[in-house]
């Protein structure tokens, strides 16, 4: 079994880590290029980092942000936020990102994805999701960071990403995020069950165990999280180490 994934996030407004709570109530929570370098050294598997504004506002990511943090870390480093064409995506490869994530722009025109992944290959495409869940099995995609509901629905969309070539997906649950009471297992585990591509889990960690049914009952391959970390409730290192005793494959 593949090891499982510990993913710190950088959501980044006006050039600074920021964190919310379902997507509002947003606070500055401190510099992204510390922030970067210390969960490299700390032992986090990869890092996301998301200008979270980018597709709202119209404008491009920040390379130069980019550039500074890939510097600063040895591990693989997905950018998103703003990536509406190959150009864009081009550009922040050459500033250090290993992967890049598409939401609101493939929303809108599902056909970059299909592009993305016939330049740069499956491998560097992450399908970003934000959706808010409405009864059963419905879950709405949101864009503009959370902003504007769409008519697309989480799981067919999530399959149609797949199809036209994402290699991973990066699902956050708007009724999870910043309340710390555990991830949306049971769509986690819906979305595992139906792709053959890996699920990025976002959205709800609070405390340790949330990570261990993350990857047993949501069947996830990666948990990602943003306060926990950033205000240090949990470290990084010590939850490896709880999820091992646990029997979870992770790398320590």
């Amino acid at each position: 079994m593949l090891a499982k994934r510990i993913i710190p996030c950088l959501d980044i407004k006006n050039g600074q880590t920021v964190k919310g709570v379902k997507f509002v109530e947003i606070k500055e929570v401190g510099d992204p290029v510390e922030l970067g370098a210390l969960y490299a050294e700390q032992g986090a598997d990869e890092l996301v980092f998301l200008d979270i504004t980018a597709s709202h506002e119209g404008r491009k990511t920040f390379v130069d942000l980019v550039k500074r943090i890939a510097r600063n870390i040895n591990i693989p480093f997905t950018v998103g936020g703003g990536i509406s064409e190959l150009g864009d995506a081009d550009a922040l490869l050459n500033a250090g990102a290993d992967k890049i994530s598409v939401n609101s722009s493939a929303v809108r025109n599902p056909q970059l994805i299909n592009e993305l992944a016939q330049n740069f290959g499956s491998q560097f495409v992450v399908a970003a999701i934000d959706a808010k869940h409405q009864q059963g099995d419905d879950w709405v995609v949101t864009v503009n960071g959370g902003r504007i509901p769409t008519d697309k629905r989480l799981f067919s969309w999530a399959r149609e990403c797949e199809e036209r070539g994402a290699g991973e997906i990066l699902f956050t649950s708007m009724d999870h995020d910043g309340v710390k009471q555990g991830f949306a297992n049971k769509a986690l585990a819906k979305l595992s069950d139906s792709l053959n591509i890996p699920i990025i889990a976002s959205g709800g960690a609070g405390k340790m165990e949330h990570f261990k049914d993350v990857f047993t009952i949501g069947k996830a391959d990666a948990g990602l999280a943003a306060s926990i970390f950033h205000f240090k409730e949990i470290g990084i290192r010590e939850l490896k180490k709880y999820l091992n005793n646990e029997q979870i494959p992770i790398r320590l």
